[in-house]
């Protein structure tokens, strides 16, 4: 602790923190490789996808809220402390993981135990990521409730994720982009394990400000048990999450934030397959796509650290706007200047990839802002951070299902399931049509995504937090 303070690190962001450099490097893999896996290698059917897709989205809208209902209102240590939540649920986490990357057998084209598979991976991976994840999101509210110590985790939490983004980076290169699947196995244990590591360190040393307060009136809690608790905690619970869903402010960043979610899980799954489709490799060689796949996972966290001073002056409100609008921009050049201009597509592919992992890395800022209004508006003695984060979860999260299932349909209406693999024989004119719906993709879907962002963003009323540090005091 001694040698930390000595070289300026702050010890409580670095420990949030860790948490953020685990997840990254195993979230990103996950999101960036697993639709790509399960169509092209294990070639799952698209009823199965489907399928698998909406139990995951099912399971989506139920987890979320109930962790976070859990980690706010539980007697038990391990759920409503938050570092506890992490530590233990850092192994679990990161084993699953692993389970899409090691086939249950030599899945035949459409094998229903590859539907199997792809539901289990995802409903496992998402519930650890939840549990997890929620938790941390709690400790950025309650480590402390000053916008620049909220800042100062951002920046932590940045550089953490920069570096576990680069994950992405050396998986491609190692593996060729999956085509050495063994290296890539091999890979993905690796990081497995080093992103358990990271988390368990935030298990160990990381404290909320109300970790103490929440184990005290457990204490009272567990000796004055009664039948009739349940009942009450009940109608909390339905009275906690009315006063969530009747705030204007957090329905509004819910609509901007799901939009974003699909952005996300739109870039993700078909980044790489948009580029190979769409970039000849005599325009850029498997090096070189690496390096883009791994720059739109990188270059985010390079941006908001280098926009500190604006977040300082400015507020997240406007520069949230500001990519809002150049998104829009974008996508109306690249769909003005056509699929014939390689280089400038492979630059706005990434460019769109960075700006939106960017806009999303911060939204911990106004969701934490909700939840100081909250606390202050109905006078909690502690705040309902996992509820109004797992609220919005319940929400925004069914994007990272909508986004696969509606991409997929439309790709396999113009012959994507027969013609998916790059350089087979196949009729000029099919791939021709196929090429030009991706293009259309790529242009037509961040376009009018962040144009519903702007409409959506635009009456958020919590702008100039970012001013106001005098009326906030630590508890």
């Amino acid at each position: 602790m001694m040698a930390l303070r000595a070289m300026g690190i702050n010890h409580a962001a670095l420990a949030y923190a860790m948490t953020t450099l685990g997840a990254s490097m195993i979230n990103n893999i996950f999101s960036f490789y697993y639709v790509k896996l399960f169509l092209n290698s294990y070639q799952i059917s698209e009823a199965l996808f489907h399928q698998s897709q909406v139990v995951y989205m099912v399971w989506n809208a139920f987890n979320d809220p109930l962790f976070g209902y859990l980690q706010d209102n539980s007697r038990m240590p391990c759920l409503v402390q938050r570092r506890l939540s992490i530590l233990y649920g850092a192994p679990f986490y990161s084993l699953a993981f692993l389970i899409p990357w090691f086939p249950w057998r030599t899945y035949m084209p459409g094998d229903w135990l590859s539907g199997l598979h792809l539901m289990v991976a995802l409903c496992a991976f998402d519930g650890m990521l939840t549990f997890v994840l929620l938790a941390q999101c709690a400790l950025f509210a309650e480590i402390s409730n000053q916008h620049q110590s909220r800042l100062r985790l951002i920046k932590y939490n940045q550089v953490a994720s920069l570096i576990g983004s680069s994950s992405v980076l050396f998986c491609g290169m190692l593996s060729r982009n999956m085509e050495d699947f063994s290296a890539f196995q091999a890979f993905s244990v690796l990081i497995a394990f080093l992103s358990c590591g990271c988390m368990l360190y935030t298990g160990v040393y990381s404290d909320s400000r109300f970790d103490n307060k929440g184990s005290e009136t457990n204490k009272q809690e567990c000796l004055n048990l009664t039948s009739s608790q349940s009942v009450l905690s009940m109608n909390t619970l339905k009275t906690q999450v009315l006063q969530i869903l009747t705030n204007r402010d957090f329905l509004l960043f819910v609509t901007m934030n799901f939009f974003e979610v699909f952005m996300l899980a739109f870039l993700n799954n078909f980044t790489m397959i948009f580029a190979e489709h769409l970039i000849p490799p005599d325009a850029l060689t498997p090096l070189a796509k690496s390096v883009m796949y791994g720059a739109g996972f990188i270059c985010p966290q390079l941006l908001v650290l280098s926009c500190q001073s604006l977040l300082h002056s400015q507020g997240y409100y406007r520069i949230v706007l500001f990519t809002f609008c150049v998104e829009v921009g974008m996508a109306v050049t690249m769909l003005l200047l056509g699929p014939q201009h390689y280089y400038i597509l492979a630059v706005f592919l990434t460019v769109n990839m960075v700006l939106v992992q960017a806009a999303f890395s911060l939204f911990g800022l106004p969701l934490a802002d909700i939840i100081d209004t909250d606390m202050q508006k109905y006078k909690r003695s502690s705040p309902l951070s996992s509820m109004v984060f797992g609220t919005n979860a319940l929400f925004t999260k069914p994007a990272t299902s909508l986004a696969p299932m509606l991409v997929l349909t439309i790709l396999n209406q113009v012959g994507y399931e027969q013609l998916k693999e790059v350089g087979t024989n196949s009729n000029p004119s099919d791939l021709e049509h196929l090429h030009s719906v991706m293009f259309y993709l790529v242009c037509l879907v961040p376009m009018c995504v962040a144009a519903a962002q702007v409409v959506a963003w635009w009456p958020f009323s919590i702008r100039n937090s970012h001013t106001v540090d005098i009326k906030y005091i630590d508890g």
